[in-house]
């Protein structure tokens, strides 16, 4: 077995209701390395982390090429799988997407029903996004590799109707076309979240103000728990507030 191969089967392993994954979302190689050394099992990739790093804004403006380049870099600093924020997969199609991954070194992906290529964010038709995803696994068995697709919904991000509903019908058809998880970003109910945990095989849950704790999380039954983006604008900010210190002649430990 290869070693990529290993871990990706790791990293599904990991996806364990009611003991669930936690990650720590790194932007850099830095980063990467100190969500290791805490004892982190894996490692995922912030889009807007590594966007903000680079120069760029989220929502699919920084170049592909660049942002493989720093999954790759992170994928090469540690030794524990790398899953990635590829977003909407930059305009790229299925088989060149697979290819880029495993040529950076990560084993899995969080793509996500809205697209931002080529101007605002639109979220995709359900049907649609199940063949992507569909079209993600079968590039991705041509190949002859293994990788984890957690299926990033945004319905309570748009103006929908009932992102509930909607949550629950894109969740089955998603997993239907080969998805390992679904994520309802921003999800926070916690009788949804259980309904959500009760309904798919791994239920991905955003760690952010307003969320239920890890541990309560945990009691409902989700098998993965991100930070997002949240530990990345932490930092930036933290860096802002020493810079003021410093501007102002104070020391800044």
């Amino acid at each position: 077995m290869s070693d990529l191969a290993a871990k990706a089967q790791a990293l599904r392993a990991l996806h364990r209701p009611a003991d669930p994954l936690v990650l720590a979302n790194a932007w850099d190689a830095v980063t990467a390395k100190h969500v290791e050394a805490a004892g982190f099992p894996a490692v995922a990739t912030t889009s807007a982390g590594v966007a903000l790093a680079l120069g760029y804004e989220d929502h699919e403006q920084t170049p592909p090429d660049e942002m493989f380049a720093a999954v790759a870099r992170m994928a090469a600093a540690v030794d524990v799988p790398v899953t990635a924020d590829l977003e909407s997969g930059y305009g790229l199609g299925a088989a060149e997407l697979v290819e880029r991954m495993l040529d950076a070194g990560i084993v899995g992906i969080n793509f996500e029903d809205s697209v931002y290529v080529g101007g605002a964010g639109a979220m995709l038709d359900t049907n649609e996004q199940a063949t992507r995803i569909a079209e993600l696994r079968g590039a991705a068995r041509d190949a002859g590799v293994d990788i984890v697709i957690n299926a990033r919904t945004d319905s309570y991000l748009r103006n929908v109707t009932d992102p509930f509903d909607a949550t629950l019908e894109r969740g089955r058809l998603y997993l239907g076309a080969g998805a390992d998880c679904i994520y309802p970003i921003v999800a926070a109910d916690e009788q949804e979240i259980e309904r959500f945990t009760r309904e798919f095989a791994a239920v991905n849950i955003l760690l952010r103000p307003g969320a239920p704790s890890i541990s309560r999380l945990t009691e409902l039954g989700v098998a993965r728990i991100s930070v997002g983006g949240g530990l990345s604008h932490a930092t930036f900010e933290a860096h802002k507030q020493l810079l003021e210190r410093v501007r102002a002649g104070d020391n800044y430990w």
